[in-house]
């Protein structure tokens, strides 16, 4: 059944100004030798048939039954809606379904790379100098739709880096406008910084696959850099980026380079203020500036960078970034948000049961205010939306916790109820709460020695 089509409420009136932009990212099966051409025009073919969309970033189209659709069953393995315009612009509800018509839409297919990543070896110290992935990647597959924020950074980093590119496609004259092709994004650890970087370059490999015919991730953390090879300087970071250039040479190839923990750089220069190998901890911070600069020169690529400590960046490397975002610890919204995306994982499969009588928690968009109001205020919920209201009380008590920790309190919540291979839906959302009060006292005391 099409999910588009199956629902019957009726379509949002969008500004009529202008049409509304969507994207649909269908992968590909790894079996399927279609063209991905031939794949996007039946992907745009079936979501014409559909009549409407539901206008939700990440909401996951339904690949029809090979009944009804052969080719797509065939050569289709997920299809996912993305790329969204401004609600409140265009005025259009989160998640309301929207005419075909009504869209501007475009559709990207892709086939994901199974190999996972490669290393390259230093010879003398048998030490990974790097990992290296073919994009796009099974290893990154679901990232970018599993990062949750509560601001625009998504849209933000991708209309940024998708017109860094564009401009160095159009041969825009950089003496007249400047830009880097560098991104730098800043915040206390278990953020989403690192995995945004790699979703990041995972969705820009498929929105110019047309531009560029492969692409590639390099990873490199600076932390490792400075702390194992001071006494080589900058030459093993030269014979790093060396490689690095090799593979930008290829014009048709898309290079993006991830530099974790650039704080680094400042940590080097503190060390050669202090005595501490001054020579070689200058050079090699020198050199990897030299060679980010260096970077500049190949349209087709690309510098994604972060940061744990934000007072601690490297002045002479901000100076370089194009784009400076922070990103902080989730708020209210992204918080229910990362929890009822695993809630209805862990009930798709099976492992956590709602008795008939009790319905889904719903998304945060669809909550009415008054409920949230009541919840926050520690009233009571009489509107019979019970999992609406316990999963907001646990994402309340979360406040402060990063997404990372956010990830695990699912397992944790389900280790503490799960009973005789049943766990009730209710109860597994009261347990989050319990396994975030039972993670601060474990923090607490790891803090205390």
């Amino acid at each position: 059944m099409d999910t588009a089509a199956a629902s019957p409420a009726p379509t949002s009136a969008v500004n009529a100004a202008r049409k509304a932009p969507l994207s649909v990212y269908a992968c590909m099966r790894s079996t399927s030798v279609a063209k991905r051409e031939d794949v996007e025009a039946a992907m745009r073919s079936h979501v014409e048939a559909s009549g409407v969309v539901p206008y939700e970033e990440g909401f996951a189209l339904a690949i029809p039954s090979e009944a009804s659709n052969a080719f797509l069953h065939a050569n289709v393995e997920s299809a996912v809606v993305s790329d969204l315009g401004d609600f409140d612009e265009l005025r259009i509800p989160e998640g309301s379904p929207v005419s075909y018509h009504q869209l501007d839409l475009r559709v990207f297919a892709y086939q994901l790379d199974e190999d996972g990543p490669g290393e390259e070896m230093d010879g003398e110290d048998d030490v990974a100098t790097f990992r290296e992935w073919t994009l796009p990647s099974r290893d990154f597959h679901g990232l970018w739709e599993s990062l949750v924020f509560d601001s625009d950074v998504k849209t933000r980093l991708t209309r940024y880096a998708g017109n860094a590119l564009l401009f160095s496609e159009r041969e825009v004259d950089p003496n007249l406008i400047a830009w880097n092709r560098v991104v730098l994004l800043h915040g206390p650890p278990g953020t989403g910084k690192t995995t945004m970087c790699k979703a990041l370059a995972q969705r820009l490999s498929t929105a110019f696959s047309k531009t560029y015919e492969s692409a590639t991730l390099v990873e490199v953390n600076a932390h490792s850099l400075f702390s194992r090879w001071f006494s080589e300087s900058g030459k093993l970071v030269g014979r790093l980026f060396q490689k690095i250039q090799d593979l930008c040479e290829d014009e048709k190839q898309l290079v993006f380079v991830l530099v974790d923990e650039v704080e680094s750089l400042a940590a080097a220069r503190k060390a050669a203020a202090s005595g501490g190998e001054p020579g070689d901890a200058i050079r090699v911070v020198n050199a990897l500036l030299t060679q980010i600069d260096a970077l500049k020169k190949n349209p087709n690529a690309m510098v994604l960078t972060t940061s744990n400590i934000t007072e601690a960046i490297d002045v002479a490397f901000v100076d370089r970034a194009d784009i400076k975002a922070y990103i902080g610890p989730p708020g209210l919204r992204a918080r229910y948000s990362i929890l009822h995306s695993a809630t209805l994982e862990l009930v798709g499969k099976g492992l956590v049961q709602a008795p008939g009588s009790m319905a889904l928690p719903e998304g945060f968009n669809r909550i009415a205010i008054e409920t949230v109001t009541a919840v926050l205020k520690g009233g009571i919920v009489n509107d019979g939306t019970y999992a609406n209201a316990a999963l907001l009380r646990a994402s309340a008590a979360c406040e402060g916790m990063s997404g990372r920790a956010l990830r695990k309190l699912p397992f944790l919540a389900y280790a503490i109820e799960h009973r005789d291979g049943r766990c009730e839906l209710l109860d597994f959302l009261n347990a989050i709460a319990k396994a975030v009060m039972s993670e601060r006292r474990d923090r607490e005391k790891l803090a205390m020695g």
